[in-house]
């Protein structure tokens, strides 16, 4: 078989309903754009270890409701036992599906980040999540935000005004659908050797079934 075709290999992980999809990497991958540096290349600050061997890439919304109870229950086991363990690292890419709000949001992240601020920012917008499309994502709200985690805000408001960030916004969208995200959460997770692809906010299980792969 060609060497520029991945290999999607569906398992059915016993009882647990979540299906990953495993695609082997290889040397030939850049022209895939699918390559471990082009993946994470636009998106945040990593979370953990640099070092970790097993990379998470999380695709995002920040009004999605699977997103928002991923943020809010599995991540915070995760966090506590994988990442800052150092066995895994977190990257988070946008992926707004819900329309311009979802938009402003990404960007917002990213002028927070300016500032070395990021995870706060993006902490702070789940921590006040108020649904899809129900308005609560607002140049305003999202000022009270950048207080709440002590943001210079007359710089943060200025990059927002300036659009700062949109181009990197939409090119994280775009490069998402390149690759197949379709929804959102979804999330890659991956080594040099291999990737994994779980679709959507699945049991806690699922991750953990899918981190000892690596391991055999």
């Amino acid at each position: 078989m060609n060497n520029n075709v991945f290999f999607l290999v569906p398992i059915i992980v016993g009882m647990i309903s979540g299906i990953f999809l495993i695609y082997s990497i290889d040397d030939d991958a850049e022209s895939l754009k699918i390559t471990s540096k082009a993946l994470i290349q636009n998106g945040s600050p990593i979370l953990g270890n640099p070092d970790a061997p097993i990379t998470i890439l999380e695709w995002g919304d920040y009004q999605c409701t699977y997103c928002y109870k991923f943020h809010q229950n599995s991540l915070n086991i995760i966090f506590e036992d994988y990442i800052q363990t150092g066995k895994v690292k977190l990257v988070f890419k946008d992926f707004p599906l819900n329309g311009d709000d979802s938009v402003l949001g990404a960007q917002a992240t990213h002028c927070a980040n300016d500032q070395n601020k990021f995870w706060e920012f993006h902490n702070e917008l789940y921590d006040n999540w108020k649904g899809e499309r129900t308005g609560w994502i607002t140049r305003e709200s999202l000022s009270e935000f950048a207080k709440n985690i002590e943001l210079d805000v007359e710089q943060f408001d200025n990059c927002i005004e300036d659009l700062t960030y949109l181009d990197k916004v939409s090119t994280n969208h775009e490069f998402g659908k390149e690759i197949g995200i379709d929804a959102t959460p979804s999330f890659l997770v991956f080594n040099d050797e291999k990737m994994i692809k779980i679709r959507g906010n699945q049991p806690l299980e699922v991750f953990l079934k899918t981190f000892g792969e690596f391991q055999s």
